[in-house]
């Protein structure tokens, strides 16, 4: 499972290696700079579409911020099940 700690320490690095100020990303980004300080500083994550805005201006990738190529999914299982109500056999598929 991916942490929201994983997410935050991701998008951290990625606003500390930015080269720009706290102010300047706070004013590209349309949010006040204390803003930014707070997630650097306070453990706060930003709203979503203020995440989308910072992935915009800091040319990031949204999938790699999140830690997408970092999960995988749970493997499906399938499950046959017999129909003999009306004497017809059938299969059925159920994804858990």
């Amino acid at each position: 499972m991916v942490s929201l700690e994983q997410i935050r320490a991701k998008l951290l690095e990625a606003i500390r290696t930015s080269g720009m100020t706290q102010a300047e990303l706070a004013k590209r980004v349309g949010v006040i700079q204390q803003s930014i300080a707070a997630y650097l500083h306070q453990g706060k994550m930003p709203a979503l579409d203020t995440f989308a805005n910072l992935c915009a201006v800091l040319d990031l990738d949204a999938n790699e911020i999140l830690c997408i190529s970092e999960y995988t999914a749970p493997k499906q299982k399938t499950v046959t099940v017999s129909n003999s109500f009306n004497n017809n056999s059938g299969k059925i598929d159920f994804k858990a």
